[in-house]
């Protein structure tokens, strides 16, 4: 039986965004969207209220992914999980002021994904 519970994939990079998608739907989890950049997030979440985000921290643009999962924070206590292939030490302390679920390394194993989701979901 598929998860039921709504998760947003925000990451810039659309294969990235594409095979964690994939990863997500081969763990049950049915309700996948994804967007690209800080302010597609901003306003998916308000229409479409996601159990968790996945946050790419590193996203192009005049927003990145802390700044966005701040905004979102301020607005929902929607859990947040920070995705990233690196992050020096003063990206990371800004990053946990969010008070984030969790982080990802990237490339995701498919098992820490799916803790990590089941960790903000509970």
């Amino acid at each position: 039986m598929p998860f039921k519970n709504k998760i947003l994939i925000v990451e810039d990079e659309g294969i990235v965004s594409i095979d964690i998608r994939n990863i997500l739907r081969n763990l049950g989890y049915a309700f996948v969207e994804m967007v690209f950049s800080g302010e597609e997030a901003l306003n998916k979440t308000k229409d479409w209220n996601p159990d968790v985000i996945l946050m790419d921290i590193g996203l192009k643009g005049d927003m990145d992914g802390i700044e966005a999962a701040r905004i979102i924070k301020n607005r929902s206590n929607t859990p947040i999980i920070f995705l990233t292939g690196f992050a020096d030490d003063n990206t990371l302390a800004r990053a946990n002021k969010i008070n984030p679920v969790g982080y990802i390394i990237k490339p995701i194993n498919n098992k820490e994904l799916d803790d990590v989701i089941s960790k903000a979901l509970n």
